[in-house]
């Protein structure tokens, strides 16, 4: 077999026209070779001899004869599961280090560099509902420019403007923490498991863009934003700091995220203005996602090893002893929430606002304990973890 490659550099893309023509002929089989690129000839001693194939130069032509052993380099490879999870076996329990950075169902050449990916069992992290919910999620995506009305004409009382103004203040810090704790995870999940990669990238995208909208409606009408506790955040240092990968998805998802989906749809039910509605109910949205994630993934994990159930209830006792001394909910957020479940400083209304609210905590705390019993606690469980559940909600 004749390969003639004229003025073609072996480096651009005359070798691939030459390792065709090998793969072609065979182990132990011959091809000749001719070109006139003025470093032909060193880059293909250099290749041969790197690649094992034999070189002679006869005149201008150059004769290659194909390693027998060409194959040995791929001898102790190992194919890394399947990228379509829905196969058998395709998802690894235990992923080597060595499989690192490379896609699930690559061929991985023997001698590939060691990792350090500490969330390397699948017991730990996954989900099958995982690549639904990131398939979801990437197809819900929205545009905080052109989702949100931000040049809606309304004009609020300045109480109840301000009342806004501490609400979103309260709630960038959360959605902080709630930033931070994906992001922490993703790096340091083994990559073979892409599709909670995904979901967990995508959660925190999700929250950058909610850190975004509420701190544009917060400076919509204000120059400056509102309170942060010392309460408020040594409750989410609990949260950021957590190192289990159960544990902070319980904390966050099921408790905290799921808390915050009620927060977050009675200020869209009870917003006086359009953009505070909007910016809700699209942050809601993706906020369901989440806690779906958390729920599916803990569901699953819990099934295969029920003594996951202990561990949970355990870090809830442990987050509420650290924080029994602190003030909890910021009272200003409190009494923001209850101004504009009010809309007015009328006593009938003030009443109304104040029953909403009540009415509020006593859904978030309802719907806790559904999800609780939903992975695996028993009722009793259930009631007394959320009772114990932080009081700055997230």
């Amino acid at each position: 077999m004749r390969v003639e490659l004229g003025e073609l550099g072996f480096d651009e893309g005359g070798g691939l026209l030459i390792k065709r023509a090998l793969r072609v002929a065979g182990p132990g089989g011959q091809i000749s070779v001719s070109g006139s690129a003025p470093d032909l000839a060193l880059h293909l001693r250099s290749w041969c001899r790197s690649e094992g194939h034999e070189l002679q130069w006869f005149d201008a032509d150059a004769l290659i004869t194909g390693a027998s052993n060409v194959a040995a380099r791929w001898s102790g490879a190992e194919r890394s599961g399947s990228p379509d999870p829905s196969t058998p076996n395709s998802v690894a329990e235990h992923p080597p280090q060595f499989w690192g950075l490379a896609a699930r169902g690559a061929l991985i050449e023997s001698g590939s560099p060691e990792f350090a990916f500490t969330l390397a069992d699948k017991i730990e992290v996954w989900s099958a509902d995982a690549g639904r919910i990131y398939a979801q999620g990437a197809a819900a995506q929205w545009d905080p420019t052109t989702a949100i009305p931000w040049n809606a004409n309304f004009d609020l009382p300045p109480e109840v403007e301000d009342a806004v103004v501490q609400i979103m203040t309260y709630l960038i810090e959360n959605e902080t923490a709630a930033l931070i704790v994906p992001s922490r995870l993703v790096s340091q999940l083994h990559p073979h498991f892409r599709e909670v990669m995904q979901v967990l990238a995508l959660q925190a995208a999700d929250e950058a863009r909610h850190i975004e909208v509420f701190t544009r409606r917060a400076l919509l009408k204000r120059k400056e934003l509102g309170l942060s506790t010392a309460g408020g955040q040594a409750s989410l240092k609990t949260l950021v700091e957590e190192p289990d990968f159960a544990v902070a998805s319980f904390l966050l998802s099921v408790l905290g995220e799921g808390t915050f989906l009620s927060l977050l749809w009675f200020l869209d039910r009870h917003a006086s203005d359009p953009v505070t509605a909007t910016v809700c109910r699209l942050a809601a949205q993706d906020e369901a996602r989440h806690v779906a994630f958390g729920m599916a993934h803990l569901r699953e994990h819990i099934a295969q090893d029920p003594g996951v159930l202990p561990k949970l209830a355990n870090a809830v006792r442990r987050r509420h002893d650290v924080l029994q001394n602190t003030a909890g909910l910021n009272g200003e957020v409190f009494d923001a929430l209850l101004l504009i479940a009010s809309g007015s400083w009328a006593p009938s209304d003030l009443r109304q606002g104040h029953q909403n609210v009540m009415k509020l905590l006593q859904e978030m705390d309802e719907l806790r304990q559904k999800r609780m019993v939903h992975i695996g606690f028993n009722a009793a469980e259930a009631q007394e973890l959320s009772a114990l559940h932080t009081r700055n909600l997230m």
